[in-house]
Order: structure tokens, then sequence, then C-alpha cells
């Protein structure tokens, strides 16, 4: 009987062809628009009662107001945070726009050399001055900064032999969007150890951990929070030339990065940069590009000069 009656609210359920209908025109695909609607009709054909059908449509409209919403569009930046991670980053420059312009417009020469009438390399000219702005001897984009690391550590940790990343317990940092770096380094297969204590490290720390089985020595710079008071970590200089004296490869993680001194903006708070990071001695260095360079989420590493 429970069946039979259930069974007589379901065919009150309006068929998905009448629920378009009703909405009438619509900014949105259709079969996106349609999607939802069976995806709504779905939720309540598991429901004891089938609502009235004017409850129905506006349950639609509401989801569909929800799809609207999350599609890329205008917003005014009223946080007083200038380069948001959830706002798109930095805004465009209009050269850079106007660049997007011309060029995206129509064909291009991506992935083809002029001079020589043959297959070129994509990013050619891109990796070139970027290598040149950051004092490096060259440089790679890649999709985003986690990615980047990825590619380091698994460069440097693929022999079996040479499986462990050193880093400071106080660098085991998560940044936007769950990241969390040890959980990066482990995805590449590579064995963390860690050194010296969440808020005290020493450079003897670094020299007692490194061993036989060592693929590389990763400093993470805490670019999105800092620590203050009794706190001590060895500088990017001391930790290199353990480095050069173990043999052992050096690894900077900026994180955000800066591609110029922010002093001339005047913020207090130095950001260290990428040109200054491998004069101190890093072997090569990583940063997150859309926060330096503009919204796009790029991950540059770059090796020394």
């Amino acid at each position: 009987m429970h069946d039979r009656i259930k069974s007589r609210a379901r065919r009150q359920i309006p068929a998905v062809a009448t629920v378009l209908d009703a909405l009438g025109r619509c900014d949105l695909p259709r079969p996106m628009v349609v999607d939802v609607i069976r995806h709504k009709l779905s939720q309540i054909r598991t429901e004891n009662e089938v609502p009235e059908f004017e409850s129905i449509i506006a349950l639609v409209s509401r989801s569909l107001d929800e799809l609207r919403a999350s599609r890329l569009q205008p917003i005014i930046n009223g946080t007083g945070i200038v380069i948001h991670t959830n706002f798109g980053r930095a805004p465009l420059a209009s050269d850079a726009i106007r660049a997007l312009n011309e060029i995206g417009a129509g064909y291009s020469n991506l992935e083809y050399d002029l001079a020589t009438g043959e297959r070129g390399r994509r990013g050619g000219y891109i990796e070139n001055a970027l290598a040149l702005l950051c004092g490096a001897e060259a440089a790679t984009v890649v999709n985003n900064c986690a990615a980047a690391l990825v590619l380091i550590v698994h460069h440097f940790t693929k022999r079996s032999e040479r499986s462990e990343v050193v880093i400071s317990r106080g660098e085991l940092i998560q940044i936007g969007g769950g990241f969390r770096i040890g959980e990066i380094i482990e995805a590449t297969g590579a064995k963390l150890r860690e050194v010296g204590a969440t808020n005290k490290t020493k450079l003897n720390d670094y020299a007692r951990a490194i061993g036989a089985t060592t693929g590389l020595i990763l400093k993470v710079h805490r670019s999105n929070f800092f620590m203050s008071g009794f706190v001590e970590s060895p500088s990017s200089e001391e930790i290199s030339a353990l480095a050069r004296k173990k043999r052992i490869p050096f690894i900077e993680d900026l994180g955000s990065g800066a591609i110029v001194a922010t002093e001339q903006f005047g913020i207090t708070d130095h950001e260290p940069t990428p040109a200054e990071v491998l004069q101190s001695g890093v072997d090569l260095v990583c940063f997150s590009g859309d926060k330096t360079l503009s919204r796009r989420a790029p991950g540059n590493d770059r090796l020394p000069s």
C-alpha cells in the first residue's frame, strides 16, 4: 500500500521538459540547465512528499542562481588586501591585456621558430626573460608553485638511495587551497627528514640529518605568516655553505615571492626576491608567479647564475 501511494506521488513529479518550459529564457547553456533540473528532480524522488509545482520551479531557479553566481565575473575588492588569492590575485596590467587581445585573437608562434621555419620551444622567450629578471642561468614555468616543488623534489630524490628531503619542522606549512608542504613532498615518493623544532632550528640540526640517503635540503619561506619571539633559524647563506660542503642540492621555496624589493612600495617587512635568494647560494628557487607577475597561477623554478 505504501509503495502504491509513493508511486502515485512520484507520478506528480513534472517532466524535465515541463520544468524547462516553465523557466522560460535562461542565460545559461541549455545542457547545464537540464542537468540542474534532472539533479533537483532526482532529489525530490527520494523524499516522502512531492512539493507543489511552483515550489519545484523555485528550487530549480535557486540552484540556477547559485550556478550563475559561480561564473567568473568582475567584483569590487573592498577587503584592503591588494593581492587577494580568492579574488584573482593581482589584476593584469593594461599592457598585458593589450598583448592578450593582440595575440589571442589569432594564430601565434607558440611553438614555431620564425627564424628557422621549424618547430620551436614553447615558452622559450618568456623563460629567457624570466631568467634574466631573476639573475638565473635558466628558468621554467609550470602550472603553480606546488607543481614546481613536486618536479624539483622528484628530480632530486628519484633514486631510492637518495630519497630523503631534509626540512625544518617550523617550515612544514600549509598554503592556500589546502596544500601542505609535507604532503606535497610525500606525494613524490620522497621521505621527510624533519629537523629542529617548530620555533627553533639550528644549522647543526641540518648537519646531523644529512647522510647517505639525503636527496636535498629544502627551505620554505613563511610567506603568509611569521613567527616572532623565542625563534631561531639559520640563514640561506649558512645552509647553502653546509649544502656545498656536503655536496647536497639546496632548494628554497619562496611561496608568494617578490620580484622587486617591497620596501620601495612603502612595505616595511622585507620579502625576499628570487635574485637575492640565488645570490645567497641556493641552487634552485621556486615561487608563485601569480602574485608577483600577474593574476595567472604559474609556478616558476630557476637555476642560479
